[in-house]
């Protein structure tokens, strides 16, 4: 993302009717006739939407304001909707029952790219206590900003993500196994204007409708790799970029849907290709006053504040006990290698991009850039995990380490990103800080879906294995 745009700024004005909406203007809307299906979406574990679609004639027969029902295995299934055994939250012994979708209306959006719909984003709720279920993605990010809140301070952050673009359908590359696939573009495109022209009128397209939603996005590049893109986002308060970043992969989806593409967030889809990140943006306000408390102009070489070096203390410290909210799945850590454009050490410097979290913008656009995620991750989570290390570095007065000069993939002295699922697992379940935290509920919950997820992995006997063992054994 650019270096100028990253300072405080005003909501962007959104015509009636149109992106952003209030819920008297989607009223009005549904009662003129040119909204007649309104989502209801929740956000599950693995960061992908679910949720109902209402018809106009239920919304006024009805109190939206309560929300709606779902099933609470949702946020206790994995990537093929299975639900598992085990989970502490919902089982059979439970009988599972169902929790409330409470729609946010702040979050109420006309989406552009799909007829007469509007779309609102839910808080998950405990309808016979009123409280808010805990291991809900999007309630573990407000539990973090209200931590903030009470400090004084808000959250802005934005995120970038890489995604790989091909020219045939989901069904087809499922029908494929997903094995010969090809890009769509034939030579790596990186910041090159000729090669990202193959596929540009998408990308406008993707551009033009997340603005018509209320997404701005600031651009769009190549990446580097045959068909491998960009796409930035504008910074905006934490919660809120949390659900663009959400709306954004959604939305993409969706459009590839209704033009016969397909395209891919995986950190490492082929490990021939060049992995896809995700990275985060972060910066910290003094909400009253309006100014971002990571610059002081009396500061050290890079105006650094206090606050901001005991944060990123934090981050620093605890981004190998967090690493499950950052790289959840057994292909994350594929994207992690050497000189790779993927960090493997846990430092910080100043615009380099060999470390794990960089130090870039000037003045009051100063902020934190991690490069760690993959694209693969849940927004929520990882952004709960940085506000959460972050915040808890500032409480306990950590004291930032040196920066790392040069080539930070050749210290091996210093900390590296897990080299597995399993060894995030181990940092996880050993840690006292994420327990802290994420409170004992939510992270038993998603240690247990990240050990559910390296079983299922391990059970799978792999074309590399029958490859390499079959004649040879």
């Amino acid at each position: 993302m650019s270096k100028e745009v990253f300072t405080k700024f005003e909501p962007l004005e959104v015509e009636k009717k149109t992106g952003l909406i209030t819920k008297g203007a989607l009223l009005e809307s549904i009662e003129d006739g040119s909204i007649d299906t309104v989502i209801l979406a929740i956000c599950d574990m693995q960061g992908r939407l679910m949720g109902k679609r209402l018809t106009a004639e239920y919304c006024f027969e009805n109190d939206l304001d309560h929300g709606t029902h779902f099933c609470n295995y949702l946020l206790g299934t994995d990537f093929e909707m299975n639900t598992p055994d085990g989970y502490e939250s919902m089982n059979w012994e439970k009988g599972y029952g169902d929790w409330l979708a409470r729609p946010d209306w702040s979050t109420a959006r006309v989406l552009p790219w799909a007829d007469k719909t509007a779309i609102i984003y839910c808080d998950v709720y405990d309808e016979g206590t009123g409280e808010p279920i805990p291991i809900a993605p999007r309630n573990l990010l407000k539990k973090q900003l209200e931590k903030a809140e009470a400090k004084g301070f808000e959250l802005f952050m934005a995120s970038e993500l890489e995604f790989y673009l091909f020219r045939e359908s989901f069904e087809q590359l499922n029908k494929k196994g997903y094995e010969n696939v090809e890009t769509a573009g034939h030579l790596n495109e990186d910041y090159n204007l000729l090669q990202g022209t193959r596929n540009e009128p998408f990308y406008q397209k993707i551009r033009r409708n997340m603005a018509k939603a209320g997404i701005p996005i600031e651009s769009s590049k190549g990446e580097a790799y045959m068909g491998q893109h960009e796409i930035n986002m504008r910074y905006a308060e934490a919660l809120s970029a949390a659900d663009n970043h959400t709306m954004f992969k959604h939305g993409i989806k969706e459009m590839c849907i209704q033009d016969g593409l397909s395209m891919t967030f995986m950190a490492k889809p082929n490990h021939k290709w060049t992995g896809s990140s995700g990275h985060i943006h972060m910066s910290l306000w003094d909400k009253r006053a309006g100014q971002n408390v990571f610059y002081d102009p009396d500061g050290d070489t890079y105006h650094m504040s206090e606050l901001m070096k005991q944060f990123l203390a934090g981050v620093l410290k605890y981004t190998r006990d967090f690493s499950l909210f950052f790289a959840p799945y057994v292909n994350s850590y594929k994207r992690y290698a050497e000189e790779s454009w993927a960090p493997v050490n846990i430092v910080w410097s100043h615009d380099n991009r060999s470390s794990g979290y960089r130090i870039v913008g000037d003045g009051k656009s100063l902020r934190i850039e991690t490069r760690i995620p993959g694209a693969d991750m849940n927004p929520y989570l990882a952004y709960t995990a940085l506000v959460g290390a972050g915040l808890y570095g500032i409480e306990q007065k950590l004291e930032l380490g040196p920066e790392c000069k040069g080539n930070a993939y050749k210290d091996e002295k210093i900390p590296r990103i897990p080299g597995s699922l399993y060894e995030a697992i181990q940092c996880w379940e050993n840690s006292d800080v994420v327990k802290k935290v994420l409170g004992e509920t939510a992270a038993a919950h998603y240690l247990y879906n990240a050990k559910l997820e390296q079983k299922q992995y391990d059970a799978v006997v792999t074309e590399w294995e029958r490859s390499r063992y079959f004649e040879q054994c």
